[in-house]
């Protein structure tokens, strides 16, 4: 298991932390995803990628990493419903409640503070994601990689990568990555 750094806690989030964690979702697209994307990719990225789905709180799959100070240095989470990413057009079936024993768990909305990248909170979250899934009986992950989350997806072990372009409502393309990776 991933250990968080000193004074670091993974908690799950909690409906009071709604503008907490759009306040982090935002600071960390506007920071990290520059690196990746184009100034329009990374606009449409913060409007359409960068919103917080509070059905993920509600469903109780959201998970954030406090730091010492009481911010939130990191989210993400997983979903038992069938939504793959932020940003996807709807479809009518996002409420859909999964089938664990022939469909996937899918990885959802990870965001880190561009000051806590690569400090190990990202795994700390998968692992959790990980193991609530595997509570429930799914057998897989699946996620939708933004280019900054690629590194992170695969040192974890997800795999089968099939390249996408992301038509946002907008119509910007923003490239990804589909991924799975089993359940140990």
């Amino acid at each position: 298991m991933q250990k968080l750094p000193d004074g670091f806690r993974l908690r799950l989030a909690t409906v009071d932390d709604a503008e907490a964690l759009q306040k982090l979702i935002t600071a960390s697209v506007e920071a990290i995803f520059p690196a990746f994307y184009d100034a329009e990719q990374t606009a449409s990225g913060l409007t359409y990628i960068g919103v917080l789905d509070l059905a993920l709180v509600q469903d109780g799959t959201y998970f954030v990493v406090q730091a010492p100070d009481s911010s939130i240095a990191a989210c993400g989470g997983w979903s038992r419903r069938d939504k793959l990413f932020n940003g996807a057009q709807a479809t009518g079936t996002e409420a859909r409640l999964l089938d664990p024993a022939t469909e996937p768990a899918r990885v959802r909305a990870m965001f880190v503070h561009g000051d806590w990248t690569r400090r190990g909170l990202g795994t700390r979250i998968l692992e959790a994601c990980e193991d609530a899934a595997r509570a429930e009986g799914f057998t897989e992950l699946a996620l939708m990689a933004t280019m900054p989350g690629l590194q992170l997806y695969r040192t974890w072990g997800f795999t089968n990568e099939d390249p996408q372009d992301l038509v946002m409502p907008d119509g910007v393309v923003v490239p990804g990555v589909a991924m799975t990776r089993r359940i140990s």
